[in-house]
């Protein structure tokens, strides 16, 4: 099984910073092929792919609204993911989700709701104008 638990989240003002934490425990977290993701969902919008990373390479991948403002990273040996979120504006309010891809569904792609298996319960980024 897999467990995540996001924390960080909170509000703040346009052009603030926010840094989520996920932690990963289970099965999951000894592995090394890890594909770990961020998703948002706003209310009455569909879930979304913001941010995505390989644990084996460091590989991210990023929506466009995001790019040059998010980062994702890890630190494997805490079995952690981290979303750090620089220059936000109120259309980055949402629910924000961990997701895990512990069953390798390599047809769908990194910022694909259907690629992921596991998810956290959310945490809530609130930025106000």
């Amino acid at each position: 099984q897999v467990q995540l638990v996001e924390s960080g989240g909170g509000s703040v003002q346009a052009g603030g910073s926010l840094r989520l934490s996920c932690g990963i425990s289970g099965y999951y977290a000894n592995r090394r092929d890890r594909l770990m993701a961020w998703f948002r969902q706003a209310p009455g919008k569909q879930r979304e792919g913001v941010a995505a990373i390989y644990t084996l390479t460091g590989r991210a991948h990023y929506v466009d609204s995001v790019q040059g403002r998010f980062t994702i990273s890890q630190d494997v040996a805490k079995n952690t993911v981290y979303l750090q979120m620089n220059s936000l504006k109120p259309d980055d309010t949402a629910k924000y989700y961990c997701a895990a891809d512990p069953d390798g569904r390599t047809l769908y792609g990194p910022l694909d709701f259907t690629r992921y298996g596991a998810w956290g319960q959310g945490t809530q980024v609130t930025v106000s104008s």
